[in-house]
């Protein structure tokens, strides 16, 4: 029973087919806070970028708007008009920058994993819509730790924007006297000043989470000896059927060989450990080993070898030498051909001599 507890016990790395499995289901590590950072660090930079021209394509629109009030027709179509043009001059000026932000965000969940097409987060679920299982996940460990994790960004943010503003306190003060003209040029370069430092505190705090998130799912993702054991089964074939296929190709090989030994022209030995049957016949480029084998397969080879009056050698270095060297079905190689042109010569004078 502790040994069955012990296998079951989610101990070991996941496999890459099990990352990959996870991956096709929409498993994936992801962290919101670097979508976040994304979304932020490229509205900042489209601000910096686009903010003068975007500025000054809605000030001419909202002036021009606001300036000739008193002589733009609102009645019937014309007000259907008014607000076609207004809403595409207003597209004109934020669409470049708001697509670039899309593709930020877009890149900020693509650069945390490979792009994934999975409708199995869609299937309806009953552990969903249960309240059960709802009040589990609101007070789970997982619900607790991303909690402490929103106030410990909150004190975080607040504290940074409370050493940006405290400075500035004065001159904030002074705003209320001064010209909405004077105010937006002070106001524009603070609200910057502002997000670039909100971008530089989530650059680590996103980091952080990204490698919080990573190792709660590699944790959720590993498995236990008999996942492994199942899953071996199911991509390289149970062992024992493995073991079981071998031993018919064994088998059959050796009935093979063994059907093939009567037809040798010599069999070489080593007395009892190794056996090699060599078959030559005149025109042949060289020797082929039509069988060959270890201790009780060379026995046997050596007894059929004998019952149908097949010649067999002992020379123990020669044995052992082609049985290393050669395969069944293969000629011999070059540098074995004198030693066994000597043992074949010595069986064709001994034939001539009995006959």
């Amino acid at each position: 029973m502790a040994e069955q507890s012990e296998d079951n016990e989610k101990t070991e790395d996941p496999t890459q087919k099990r990352l990959d499995e996870a991956l096709e289901r929409g498993d994936v590590a992801k962290s919101q806070e670097v979508s976040t950072w994304f979304v932020l660090a490229g509205a900042t930079l489209m601000l910096l970028t686009f903010g003068n021209q975007m500025a000054s394509g809605l000030k001419t629109t909202l002036g021009g708007l606001i300036s000739n009030a008193h002589r733009i027709p609102t009645d019937g179509t014309a007000l259907i008009l008014l607000s076609g043009r207004i809403g595409k001059e207003v597209i004109a000026a934020v669409a470049i920058p708001i697509l670039l932000v899309a593709l930020f965000a877009i890149g900020g969940n693509m650069i945390q994993h490979r792009l994934v097409w999975s409708t199995q987060s869609l299937t309806p679920k009953l552990s969903k819509i249960s309240p059960a299982a709802g009040f589990k996940r609101l007070f789970s460990k997982i619900a607790l730790v991303n909690f402490a994790k929103g106030i410990a960004k909150i004190a975080i943010l607040g504290t940074v924007m409370t050493m940006l503003l405290w400075p500035e306190r004065t001159r904030l003060e002074g705003l209320v006297t001064l010209d909405v003209a004077a105010i937006l040029p002070f106001t524009a370069v603070f609200a910057l000043k502002m997000l670039g430092f909100v971008v530089i505190i989530m650059a680590f705090i996103a980091g952080a989470d990204y490698f919080f998130q990573y190792r709660q799912w590699y944790e959720k993702q590993k498995m236990s000896l008999q996942e492994i054991k199942e899953e071996f089964k199911q991509t390289d074939g149970d062992p024992q059927i493995k073991a079981r296929i071998r031993r018919i190709r064994e088998s059959r090989m050796r009935k093979r060989m063994m059907a093939a030994v009567p037809e040798a022209s010599v069999v070489v030995m080593n007395p009892t450990h190794y056996a090699v049957a060599l078959k030559y016949e005149r025109g042949d480029n060289a020797p082929l080993c039509v069988a060959k084998g270890l201790d009780n397969i060379a026995l046997k080879i050596r007894e059929v070898a004998e019952a149908h009056g097949v010649p067999v050698v002992e020379n123990p270095p020669l044995a052992r030498a082609l049985h290393a060297t050669v395969d069944v079905d293969q000629e011999i190689p070059a540098e074995h051909y004198r030693a066994v042109a000597e043992v074949i010569g010595y069986v064709m004078r001994l034939r001539r001599r009995l006959n």
